[in-house]
């Protein structure tokens, strides 16, 4: 039987190596996300959400996640939707609801007693999103934190007016966003809420969509993201897969006469498309019903909505001496299993000019190497791709790109020595060799311990 002081050892080793086990998965993620926190840090984000979303009690997740955003050093302007709670105060008033046709499908008509419970509505629902950042967070990453939010009157509107004969009386579109008062507000270190209603320049109040709300700021603000929260899941491909992102050259058929059916999906990315040609960087359509959505969204490679760009902004070029840090990142693990031959930092420095990179969102995510030789020889060496975009096609490109480089300096055939992946190469047009057909040179560095198996293509 073993004794109480042996007991609690072996206690102690088997809670250890838990403690690591169970430590490892978060060390793993902080390390994956910790160049999307670098790369946002002081950047100014709209995020926008449907009012549905207050509805369905997921507002107290999403201020958690907006709180740790902010912590994190990220502009925030939040601006909120209010189109159910409107309608409940309607019910309730027992007024109907009035909507526009054609061009203007689906904008409320606002006539004098629909604008009195919009008031309410829109009052109610500010007072719900600022009291959530105001009750401290309790039992949260972010407790005990205080962020002090700012709303006022930073839009200014003017009426729709008379539409095909339709007067909207008091639904209104934006004229112009106070950028300097929001971006005062952002460098003291506030959450800044917009509601979906404006003023003119006569004090007559407005009701907005908030989707022009978000437009607005975003492009008033050169915002570097302008993210959608609705009921909206993102984009699907012709074959029903989800697009995790598209371009404007790509996003255009799609909202063209024979497009999309309209709706709120269609609506979107044609706000989408306007923040975009006014400059704001990236548009993200979420949906709001998912928790987390924001933070997948915004830390992991493909997200989980759809993110519209100006054109595709996966990178290929070649490396320079600031990639040699998100080069060692992709191929350290790859050293480690002995797939990829050791190379230290100074070895990818002194070698740096050799290599391409493939990058998304200015993070690296694949590299490989091009070194001439004599006799029109030249080796492909290095090529790594990250764990979460293989099968992507990245590794594909990479190759096209070392034999376009390779053709351009005169090389005609081109090698690779590996251990675990002959067949990949096989099928893109290499075939089996001997180190005998090795150049001089490289022969003499050739590692016998590691017997890599020699494959040679003809450009």
């Amino acid at each position: 039987m073993l004794n109480n002081s042996t007991q609690t050892s072996n206690s102690d080793q088997l809670d250890n190596a838990q403690s690591e086990l169970d430590t490892f998965p978060f060390v793993s993620w902080l390390r994956t996300v910790a160049p999307y926190i670098h790369s946002f840090h002081g950047k100014t984000f709209v995020i926008a959400f449907a009012g549905e979303l207050a509805t369905d009690s997921e507002l107290e997740n999403l201020v958690e996640d907006i709180a740790m955003l902010h912590a994190m050093g990220m502009r925030i302007v939040l601006v909120h939707g209010s189109r159910p709670q409107i309608q409940e105060q309607l019910a309730l008033h027992s007024i109907d609801a009035r909507y526009g046709t054609g061009q203007m499908l689906g904008y409320r008509i606002t006539d004098l007693a629909t604008m009195e419970c919009v008031k309410e509505a829109v009052g109610e629902l500010r007072l719900d999103i600022e009291a959530c950042f105001s009750q401290g967070l309790p039992n949260t990453p972010m407790a005990g934190s205080r962020i002090s939010v700012i709303s006022g009157n930073f839009i200014t509107a003017r009426p729709v007016g008379i539409v095909n004969g339709v007067d909207f009386v008091h639904t209104g579109l934006v004229r112009k966003v106070d950028h300097e008062s929001i971006k005062m507000s952002l460098d003291h270190n506030k959450i800044v809420l917009l509601s979906p209603l404006g003023f003119s320049p006569t004090g007559q109040a407005f009701n907005l969509a908030y989707e022009d709300v978000a437009c607005s700021a975003a492009t008033a603000l050169k915002a570097d993201k302008l993210i959608f929260l609705s009921s909206v899941h993102g984009l699907k491909d012709t074959l029903g897969e989800h697009l995790a992102e598209i371009s404007l050259p790509q996003l255009t058929p799609m909202l063209g006469p024979d497009g999309m059916e309209p709706g709120e999906l269609r609506s979107l990315l044609h706000t989408a498309v306007k923040a975009i040609k006014l400059g704001v960087n990236r548009v993200h359509i979420l949906p709001h019903n998912r928790d987390g959505a924001l933070l997948e969204e915004l830390f992991t490679h493909d997200g989980i909505g759809t993110m519209i760009v100006a054109s595709d902004i996966e990178n290929l070029r070649e490396a320079t001496m600031d990639d040699v840090g998100g080069i060692l990142q992709i191929i350290s693990p790859l050293e480690d299993e002995g797939v990829l031959a050791p190379r230290g930092r100074d070895v990818i420095e002194r070698d740096i000019s050799c290599f391409s990179v493939i990058e998304h969102d200015h993070v690296i995510f694949g590299c490989a190497a091009l070194f001439q030789f004599s006799g029109g020889l030249g080796e492909l060496a290095c090529l790594a791709v990250d764990p979460e975009t293989q099968g992507t096609g990245d590794g594909e490109r990479l190759l096209k790109r070392i034999e376009a480089r390779a053709r351009e300096i005169g090389i005609k055939r081109l090698f690779v020595l590996t251990t675990r992946t002959e067949h990949w190469f096989l099928k893109r047009g290499f075939i089996k060799s001997s180190v005998d057909e090795l150049p001089k040179e490289r022969k003499s560095h050739y590692n016998w311990d590691r017997k890599s198996m020699v494959l040679i293509k003809t450009l």
